[in-house]
């Protein structure tokens, strides 16, 4: 071995090593604790909405195969129309309890996802965040659906950038606590007005999660 090859061996054992004992010491300082409320506790009034019934909880089945720290899942009524409200949470997503992209679980049971599109979600607090929007059918069913991440402060429309997000927060911050929120209204006589109807709901919920999706 020459001399710039044995080098370079040192080299490369000294990084495996280093980043050893940096995998090891990440594993073993565990995640930040945060203080949050239980989302059973989230808001029953959101702007000119308000609540319609009681909570919508899953069969245990569904609730074992979605693996959420804690959910919402309730309607609300504006002006005659009907939004349903979904909000998953997950303490922590080291062990790969994460939540389930609609773009995985809708076309599997049975909806079509068409005319995909990025809107900006403007909320009466003067914050600005983008979101997807879909048209969803299941035979006579047509929705409009919205649905973004959020966790540690951040909002992101993309799965891809949302877990990049959620990686460098583990290492920084020590945290990959996160959520995904969802919102679906029936597009009814008019598409128009169930994407503006929509888009407001997503508006008022955003402005109301902090105490429940800390940053």
């Amino acid at each position: 071995m020459t001399a710039i090859s044995e080098s370079r061996f040192w080299v490369l054992i000294g990084v495996l090593l280093a980043g050893g004992i940096l995998i090891n010491w990440f594993e073993q300082r565990g995640e930040a604790t945060v203080v949050r409320r239980d989302l059973s506790e989230y808001n029953d009034t959101l702007g000119e909405w308000s609540q319609k019934g009681g909570d919508i909880r899953f069969s245990e089945q569904t609730e074992s195969v979605l693996k959420a720290s804690d959910y919402v899942m309730r309607d609300y009524v504006k002006e005659g129309r009907r939004a349903n409200l979904y909000i998953g949470y997950y303490s922590s997503q080291r062990t790969g309890s994460t939540y389930h992209s609609p773009q995985n679980c809708l076309p599997g049971s049975g909806w079509e996802m068409r005319n995909p599109e990025l809107v900006t979600i403007k909320t009466p607090g003067g914050r600005k965040f983008t979101a997807n929007r879909y048209l969803i059918e299941n035979g006579k069913y047509k929705e409009v659906m919205i649905y973004w991440y959020q966790g540690r402060g951040r909002s992101a429309a993309s799965e891809y950038y949302d877990k990049l997000y959620t990686v460098w927060d583990g290492v920084v911050r020590r945290r990959s606590d996160g959520s995904m929120i969802r919102i679906m209204t029936v597009v009814g006589n008019s598409e128009s007005d169930a994407n503006l109807a929509a888009e407001d709901l997503a508006a008022q919920v955003a402005d109301n999660l902090a105490e429940f999706i800390p940053d």
